[in-house]
């Protein structure tokens, strides 16, 4: 397997610029959407309560994620601790609000990407990340010369900025957004996060932009591209179809989608009695024929041509 794209960035000193770059964004946060200005040296951020250094809660080969991203090594997955977003459904909710995850060093985090491959991991998959955009790329930095090399992937909420995303270009070699919700009123409602549909849209055209629709080898190995999460809420409400026509018309129809069954009512879902509760298998059959009335066909686990 060809050493991932970051490996040319670092010799020819790119990689080094951009963790420069991002670092120094820290003194005035605005790597995510929410541009708290914080200065992350000082203090922790307003919404994803961390400070300059890397916040991870877990890190291990995954076995549970897509096919495509396992194959016989697992993922290995660095889960960081904090969030930008804050979904009140969250499932990981102890690990986004910080209480099961604790600072870490840039050092540490290299050796924790390191300790993946040698593991014997397909990639290093990075779980939450966007905030943690300059520890990525630092880490990076001192990895790549003690011989990193496996993909990585950007497993985000989809809640990123383009101009940070362009930091990674040629560095993240998977995407893995979710696009949650369509409408400024889901987004406010369930985030605090009016304008999550429109960041998300801007964020996942400019993934695309950098690496295209997902490659899957002979093998069933993805590597390269984007692959979309989206999440089956109760009711419909989290807009299938206004987000799958998105995706089919406003990226590519050939656009790899998992639509996920599993939302149960975690963190703060109690407080909102539509979407407290579990989703039907008859909800789960509406939003994956809604999926392919659009026109997508490359849906996880049931790839169809219509």
């Amino acid at each position: 397997m060809a050493p991932a794209s970051y490996v040319g960035l670092f010799h020819d000193r790119t990689l080094r610029r951009r963790a420069r770059a991002a670092a120094e964004a820290l003194h005035r946060c605005t790597l995510c959407p929410r541009a708290c200005a914080v200065d992350r040296f000082a203090q922790p951020g307003t919404h994803c309560l961390c400070g300059a250094a890397p916040v991870v809660s877990a890190c291990h080969p995954h076995f549970g994620e897509e096919a495509p991203l396992v194959g016989r090594g697992g993922s290995g997955t660095i889960f960081f601790g904090g969030c930008s977003l804050g979904c009140a459904f969250c499932q990981n909710w102890t690990t986004s609000r910080r209480r099961d995850a604790a600072d870490a060093s840039v050092e540490d985090l290299a050796r924790m990407m390191l300790g993946l491959q040698r593991a014997g991991c397909l990639n290093i998959n990075l779980v939450t990340p966007t905030h943690m955009v300059a520890q990525i790329l630092a880490a990076l930095d001192l990895a790549v010369p003690l011989g990193l090399t496996l993909p990585l992937v950007y497993n985000t909420s989809g809640y990123d900025r383009v101009e940070t995303l362009q930091l990674l270009d040629d560095v993240v070699d998977i995407y893995m957004p979710d696009v949650k919700f369509a409408s400024r009123e889901a987004g406010a409602r369930y985030a605090a996060a009016p304008d999550y549909g429109e960041v998300a849209r801007a964020a996942v055209t400019e993934m695309h932009r950098q690496v295209g629709d997902l490659w899957i080898d002979a093998e069933g190995i993805a590597r390269r591209g984007v692959l979309v999460r989206h999440l089956v809420m109760p009711g419909g409400l989290a807009e299938t179809r206004d987000v799958c026509r998105f995706l089919a018309r406003g990226v590519s129809r050939d656009t790899y989608v998992n639509l996920m069954a599993q939302y149960r009512p975690c963190g703060e879902a109690f407080r909102h009695a539509e979407i407290n509760r579990r989703v039907t298998g008859a909800e789960y059959a509406t939003a994956l024929s809604i999926a392919q009335e659009e026109g997508l066909w490359r849906l996880d686990g049931c790839e169809q041509r219509q």
